[in-house]
């Protein structure tokens, strides 16, 4: 990968909002986050971690010498130059008058982020989750790149596991996937290392003059993108309630509207983690039964095992719950671009139903009037609202909203993720990825995350809890087959075809993409006046 080229102008900053530019001799190379990027930083708290985590599965047997910590150094080595932003740290703007920036690390330490741990005895699926827990657990440190590789040994199988963790500033679902592509190959033999053009020089970290010169310059932009932001969110609005005029959202989730829950609670540093998996052959016998999608199948699946887990801890509610759906809304043009390009969608999960053919189609009829609601807003609405917020204002507004969490109805229950993931098989410097569990941050008063991820034949559950507020998360990990037998059983008795979702709407990117799903998918922010 070719460096940019140096030359004797200005320093230019590239990021999300253009050139902007300070005092000059040199081009720094260095990219602003997006204000969605940023919000993920003043959202981190001692007890609100911001990183996601993913652990892999690998077979080493096929693998000279074994697969450790060395092994996978050499291969993140060999491939740095497609991956930038391993060598990105942040650097603070003076007086917070803008979002920080990424600058690459001149004391880059690669042994520091790729690091090798053993399992305790007898080293099965818990005591792996153990040990993810504990990593989970500490924040990363700001001060350098923020991601780690740990590679842990150990296991009961022979096999080895890599946890990934990696701060949500940096990635979200689809650009954490776009990183594992570039780690792993298609072939158990590993594809040559590419030679960088250049040896890799680090920019040197701009002076606090050059960051503030910076900074005034892209705030003087801040009147046209409030105004835009604006514009877009009054026909939005308009959008919407057209489409409440026409009886089209009746009964659409909201947020303030959950029931609350044991984990709707103020959360502790302290995470645990537990992992399930269905098959995909299953999800889709399920969803050809019944004419709706693979996403609804696997919404249906968890509001099935919540149902499960919350009557075993007698606090089912009498009312559905509330759940965060996080979509993919990058544009065609946007594909590849790393960093947070999403919107969210308020779905409901019907677990007080007893009948799992009922929950399943109220499941889709949700996500139906969720998608709706998303084209009518525009899928871009959350990110530009984001951008033109400042670091204090987002820091005030969380710390007002904790203050009185415990007087008002929950936002929201909790947060379901579905990530695509390689339909078929794929090698990290050629041992087999065997599966694929991702994870995603809690959030003060609502701790529980539950993200999804497909992989050949597997659909994969990763849990991600405080430990304090969900001390029986494997007691929820295990409903999961039970909840999706429920649903095969009433696949195999249906004679006919559940009732879809009222409001005729195409997929999200994220729907067709998570689960394999054939459907043609439409990006949720297609529509012109949510385009920035």
């Amino acid at each position: 990968m070719r460096r940019p080229q140096r030359s004797d102008q200005k320093i230019g900053y590239l990021g999300p909002s253009g050139a902007e530019w300070g005092l000059g001799g040199t081009l720094l190379v260095m990219e602003r986050l997006s204000g969605l990027d940023a919000a993920f930083l003043s959202l981190e708290s001692p007890v609100d971690h911001m990183h996601v985590m993913a652990v892999a599965i690998l077979d080493p047997s096929d693998v000279p010498g074994g697969f450790t910590a060395r092994t996978m150094r050499r291969l993140v080595g060999e491939r740095l130059s497609r991956i930038p932003q391993f060598r990105r740290r942040l650097v603070e703007v003076p007086f917070n008058l803008h979002h920080p920036l990424w600058v690459e690390d001149p004391d880059f330490d690669l042994e520091y982020h790729v690091r090798q741990v053993a399992a305790i005895a007898p080293g099965g699926e818990r005591e792996l989750a153990s040990l993810v827990g504990e990593i989970s657990s500490r924040q990363l440190d700001r001060t350098r790149p923020l991601w780690q590789f740990w590679v842990v040994e150990g296991l009961a199988d022979g096999n080895v596991a890599l946890v990934a963790k990696m701060h949500h500033s940096a990635i979200d679902g689809a650009s954490g996937v776009d990183v594992l592509g570039h780690l792993v190959d298609l072939e158990p033999t590993p594809v040559a290392p590419e030679e960088e053009l250049e040896p890799w020089r680090p920019d040197r970290v701009p002076t606090e003059i050059e960051m503030i010169l910076g900074s005034v310059v892209s705030i003087a932009r801040r009147p046209e993108q409030i105004a835009r932001a604006g514009v877009n969110l009054g026909k939005g609005l308009i959008r919407l309630g057209q489409s409440a005029l026409e009886g089209s959202m009746t009964g659409v989730a909201a947020p303030f509207t959950a029931p609350r829950l044991p984990w709707n609670a103020a959360i502790t540093p302290h995470r645990k983690v537990a992992f399930s998996t269905v098959s995909l052959a299953d999800v889709k016998v399920v969803k050809d039964a019944f004419g709706l999608t693979v996403n609804d199948v696997v919404l249906a699946v968890v509001s099935g095992a919540l149902r499960i887990y919350l009557t075993g801890i007698d606090a089912l509610p009498d009312k559905p719950l509330v759940a965060v759906v996080p979509t993919n809304v990058r544009t065609k043009n946007q594909k590849g671009v790393m960093g947070n390009v999403v919107s969210a969608m308020f779905a409901s999960l019907p677990s007080h139903l007893p009948d799992p053919v009922h929950r399943l189609a109220l499941v889709a009829e949700s996500m139906g009037q969720a998608k709706q609601t998303q084209r009518d807003l525009g899928g871009t609405i959350l990110g530009e609202w984001a951008e033109v917020a400042t670091a204090p204002i987002l820091s005030s507004g969380i710390r007002l909203y904790r203050r009185f969490s415990e007087r008002m109805r929950p936002i929201y229950n909790l947060v379901v993720s579905n990530v695509p993931g390689p339909p078929v098989p794929v090698y990290m410097a050629g041992a087999r990825v065997v599966s694929l569990v991702p994870m995603g941050p809690v959030f003060d008063g609502a701790g529980l995350n539950v993200t999804v991820l497909s992989y050949m034949d597997r659909v994969d559950v990763g849990f991600m809890a405080c430990r304090e507020t969900v001390p029986l998360l494997w007691s929820l990990a295990e409903a999961i087959p039970a909840a999706m037998e429920e649903l095969l059983e009433a696949a195999r008795d249906s004679a006919g075809v559940a009732a879809s979702s009222t409001t005729e709407v195409d997929l999200t990117k994220d729907d067709a993409e998570v689960l394999g799903d054939e459907e043609t998918a439409a990006s949720a922010s297609s529509h012109p006046s949510a385009e920035r």
